[in-house]
């Protein structure tokens, strides 16, 4: 073989090489940082959104709207807009503390932390999926077990133990997210027996803001036939001016 031949081979290699890069970069993401990309994405700094739920039981339907804001892992605020019986009434998360304004009472309720496994509004979401008391980034231990195709995406399975210390709800987390996008497609929640609980799916991928996003996640309870709660994201916008103050029981009382 001459050495212009070696040469173009070596050229040709190189550049094999240098195109296969972002794949193996990409790979070589560790699962903590998998899911802290997919959380970011659907969280931003900041976000504002408009969001309605459907709750679905065997001989009932409920539907709810409501406005939600958010900044960060330790702040966030839930306003309802409909329906007319529930309509002003508020949660917030401020840091370490979770309270709910009722209006038609008058009362500010501190919620206990004994309480965030309890469905939200009588839906298959949980206080904590709502108040975000706990963090799928900050408090499990993240560990990549596979790798799978679902609805023709090509995804992470990531395994997700809570540590010793945190307060959380779950004993196991399963969570499927795309490589591309870093999009959770779906997670299974188990109870401390290794019992599964529910699963969601996410649903109509759109860009919403700059960000691709699921704007109609499914949340189904294991063994519950007829039961779901359906999320629909209507809008939302990301990395917002909204600061700390925002977050207070007296904005609490008139934020519309």
């Amino acid at each position: 073989m001459g050495s212009k031949s070696r040469y173009f081979i070596g050229r040709l290699i190189f550049i094999l090489l240098l195109s296969l890069t972002p794949i193996f970069a990409q790979s070589d993401l560790t699962a903590e940082e998998i899911v802290r990309k997919a959380d970011e994405k659907v969280r931003g700094k900041t976000n504002q959104s408009e969001m309605k739920m459907e709750i679905i039981r065997p001989t009932w339907q409920r539907d709810l709207s409501f406005k939600g804001w958010g900044r960060g892992l330790d702040y966030s605020m839930t306003y309802i807009t409909s329906p007319a019986r529930d309509k002003g009434q508020v949660f917030m998360k401020r840091e370490t503390e979770m309270w709910n304004w009722m209006p038609t009472i008058g009362r500010m309720i501190k919620i206990p932390a004994s309480m965030m496994s309890q469905g939200w509004m009588g839906s298959d979401y949980t206080n904590d999926d709502i108040l975000k008391e706990s963090s799928m980034v900050v408090d499990y231990v993240h560990t990549l077990i596979t790798e799978e195709v679902i609805e023709g995406y090509d995804c992470y399975k990531i395994q997700m133990i809570p540590k010793e210390e945190a307060a959380v709800i779950w004993g196991k987390v399963h969570k499927w997210i795309t490589k591309d996008e870093y999009i959770q497609l779906r997670s299974e929640y188990f109870d401390e027996d290794g019992e599964l609980v529910k699963s969601d799916f996410a649903y109509d991928i759109k860009i919403m803001d700059g960000r691709l996003i699921p704007t109609r996640i499914e949340i189904v309870p294991a063994d519950e036939e007829g039961k779901k709660t359906v999320l629909f994201i209507t809008d939302i916008k990301f990395d917002i001016d909204l600061p700390e103050s925002f977050f207070s029981q007296q904005n609490m009382k008139r934020i519309r």
